[in-house]
């Protein structure tokens, strides 16, 4: 173990590598954010210098709330404001892992600012919250279920959330099903925020008269019955089942709801000959724009693990679909209509940071941890060229686009970093320690050759020293655990191993050393072996899919 590595981790300071702070909240944000104990080295490289340029870009997207309570987050740049489908869903649920009480404040603020007929706003602002469209991607149970597991199970902030997301699923259920098919429709292009998408060609931005509940009467094609939105709540209802049991209620009525958002998804919106979920028009047609509504409905744990496998070689990891040098694209790239700009607000082609913040759950779900990596490593390698963190990348270069200090692209960084070289808090009791390091993709220059990263959990300090050869877990200030390069090591919040992940395509061979003796082991791509009596056992081998190009 390198001793001079783990002593400049363990001197850092957050706040030195900070500067000075631009408002009091800041340093509310600062003293939560040192409690996790997040620290981040590297060797050499500029991902160090961009982790700490994007932590303090973070502090400017961290505002107090208009009611002077504890500080929310915001969605940054342009976008001064919480919007449900990002900073109150998948944005807020990141920022768990390293500032919980900022991001339980946001996820309040929609049921604190909820309409009396139970419509959520899609947006909180200074000028208050906004009922215009409905605009949600990421299911919000999901995200609080997360946030509560991994936060000690706070049942008064459960019980909130649980009756404001019961009531938007009884509004959606009146207004959103006009057309009887049990799917959610969508009356305008910013219901599911696809700004400039082909997918809404000829739709208005904006609901009809500015009412959520109402739809162009004179459109020729509204309303959609719209995948994401169908998913999302077949996901959002799998969750408050598991939140109605959490809080001593019957979860069986939500999860007969979420069979039947599922069966009307099938029905309505997948294709089976294209093997995709398109949009179906008032006349019965299929919008045909492929589109990362995919990733989205697939982000919703829509289908198994098998499906998933056809979605990843037909779409996700093909080079004419969505997998760009910087994946993933906004509409498929044989599509006539891709138009690869990131210079304004588009999702007509661009690689825009939602939806890398998005991926990991669906990769993730069905154990694609390998295919997962060759997203990660490009976005990194662009990432560490970032000064100003915008919303959206180049496809072909990875230069930053649209806007600046935008939240979920500075989330991606500190995400990213954490899975693929560092200490990861997990829903459900277990922490990932990963030994990868970025590798060198863009020019051979790599972002960083050697990496040092901590986390304190339960009051148990953790450090994770990573090079090419092998990684070493620190617990509470003791070497405890190694293991070679390329394998991710998963332990219980009290550092007890469970088991190991290959993370490589090849085969990793080795020894992880534990509990003061050396254990033998070799493990494929993918292959989970479990830890039990002091060897390891193989329980889970399903693969890796390589990329496609046609």
């Amino acid at each position: 173990m390198d001793h001079e590595r783990l002593m400049r981790l363990r001197e850092l300071s957050p706040e030195d590598r900070l500067g000075m702070l631009k408002k009091p909240s800041d340093y509310l944000a600062l003293a939560e954010w040192k409690s996790s104990g997040v620290k981040f080295t590297a060797s050499s490289g500029r991902l160090e210098a961009v982790y700490y340029s994007a932590l303090h870009k973070l502090m400017d997207c961290i505002v107090p709330a208009d009611s002077g309570e504890a500080p929310v987050l915001h969605e940054g740049g342009v976008y001064p404001g919480c919007w449900l489908e990002s900073t109150g869903t998948i944005s807020a649920e990141l920022l768990s892992r390293f500032l919980p009480g900022v991001a339980g404040s946001t996820f309040s603020l929609f049921a604190e600012h909820q309409r009396e007929d139970g419509l959520l706003p899609y947006k909180v602002t200074q000028a208050g919250p906004a009922f215009r469209q409905i605009q949600m991607v990421t299911p919000l149970a999901r995200s609080v279920w997360n946030h509560y597991e991994q936060q000690g199970g706070n049942q008064a902030f459960l019980r909130r959330m649980y009756e404001a997301m019961g009531r938007f699923d009884t509004w959606l259920s009146l207004h959103r099903n006009t057309r009887g098919s049990g799917c959610v429709e969508a009356f305008c292009t910013f219901d599911t925020g696809h700004d400039l998408s082909p997918r809404f060609w000829h739709v208005p931005d904006t609901a009809h008269m500015e009412d959520a509940a109402q739809c162009d009467p004179d459109s020729p094609i509204l309303p959609f019955l719209a995948p994401d939105l169908t998913a999302n709540v077949y996901c959002q209802r799998l969750y408050l089942a598991k939140i109605a049991e959490e809080l001593g209620e019957d979860g069986c009525v939500w999860l007969a709801k979420a069979a039947a958002s599922r069966a009307s998804l099938f029905q309505s919106c997948f294709d089976e000959e294209d093997h995709f979920f398109y949009d179906r028009d008032r006349t019965g047609r299929f919008v045909r724009v492929q589109s990362d509504v995919l990733l989205r409905v697939l982000a919703c744990e829509v289908g198994d693990r098998e499906f998933f496998d056809v979605m990843l070689r037909r779409y996700l990891l093909n080079t004419r679909k969505f997998f760009a040098k910087y994946p993933f694209t906004s509409l498929a790239m044989d599509d006539p209509r891709f138009d690869p700009f990131s210079s304004y607000n588009s999702w007509g082609g661009a690689s825009n940071f939602l939806s890398l913040i998005r991926a990991p759950h669906a990769f993730e779900h069905h154990g694609r941890y390998v295919e997962l990596t060759w997203v990660i490593q490009p976005i990194l390698g662009a990432l560490s060229r970032m000064s100003r963190f915008g919303q959206c990348l180049s496809p072909w270069t990875g230069e930053e686009g649209y806007t600046e200090t935008y939240s979920p692209a500075i989330l991606c960084l500190l995400d990213y970093v954490e899975r693929l070289c560092g200490i990861l808090p997990v829903a459900g009791g277990e922490l990932w320690f990963t030994g990868l390091l970025p590798y060198p993709m863009d020019n051979g220059e790599a972002a960083a050759e050697e990496t040092e990263y901590a986390r304190t959990v339960d009051g148990h300090a953790y450090e994770l020293l990573t090079t090419r050869e092998r990684a070493v877990i620190c617990r509470n200030g003791e070497e405890y655990l190694s293991f070679p390069f390329g394998v991710r090591v998963v332990t219980d919040r009290a550092g007890r191993l469970l088991k190991l992940i290959g993370m490589s395509s090849r085969t990793i061979e080795g020894s992880i050393w534990y509990e003061g003796k050396q254990i033998a082991f070799a493990v494929k791509g993918n292959e989970q072996l479990a830890y039990n009596n002091g060897a390891m056992t193989s329980i889970s081998d399903i693969g890796v899919i390589v990329p496609e190009y046609c």
